[in-house]
């Protein structure tokens, strides 16, 4: 993909705020400090394109980003994140849900996974709600450059085993700083949002494959 503009376009708080153009929108889902925000910055090879903050928690707004006058990154809220109030919590988890269930432009979920430990019960429940609603979606693991190369079986396969995933649900394995990963997950964006001719009737099998895989 070849990056000719990247711009933040608005933050909404509810979807009256979200954008109007009909452009094709990928979605970026995740625990709180897992690398929203790095991994946008990274795909689109800017550095502070999106907020990068030390504190987790830090996204409480959906955050569109248009690239190339094409399409859209959506930055969602974290989920998991337990040092605010209950009601806060579910704030940002209405404001994501309503996103997720409504925005006919979605066309892609990327589910971030930090591969350095086993997913999290919130990771679970975010990766049954993906197979239930059979939006398209790519788990990717990120953070790998934090491990070692020989310890990236075991920790996959403990993604894997956790979040029940299918063989046929897409996986990369995702590093911001050292841009692994960055390629393969360009492709497959690139497959959901613009190839439409030849996906449908693929993707219609990939949902009824992983419904099967929840039950």
């Amino acid at each position: 993909m070849k990056i000719k503009s990247a711009e933040h376009e608005i933050t909404a708080v509810r979807p009256a705020q979200y954008p109007e153009a009909d452009l094709p929108e990928v979605a970026f889902a995740g625990r709180s400090n897992v690398g929203k925000s790095s991994m946008i910055n990274s795909l689109v090879n800017r550095k502070k394109l999106a907020y990068v903050g030390n504190t987790p928690g830090k996204t409480r707004q959906i955050n569109f980003f248009i690239i190339n006058d094409e399409f859209r990154l959506v930055d969602l809220p974290g989920y998991g994140y337990a040092k605010v109030s209950k009601a806060e919590r579910h704030s940002w988890g209405k404001l994501t849900n309503t996103y997720l269930e409504t925005r006919e432009q979605l066309k892609l979920i990327v589910h971030l996974i930090d591969i350095r430990h086993k997913p999290s019960v919130k990771d679970r429940e975010m990766a049954d709600w993906l197979v239930q609603s059979g939006i398209p979606y790519v788990v990717c693991a990120v953070k790998s450059d934090k491990i070692t190369r020989g310890k990236y079986r075991k920790h996959i396969s403990d993604i894997i085993s956790v979040l029940d995933l299918s063989q046929d649900t897409p996986f990369v394995i995702y590093s911001a700083v050292k841009k692994e990963g960055v390629r393969e997950l360009w492709e497959i964006i690139e497959y959901f949002m613009f190839d439409e001719d030849i996906r449908g009737m693929e993707l219609t099998d990939q949902a009824g494959a992983g419904k099967g895989t929840a039950e």
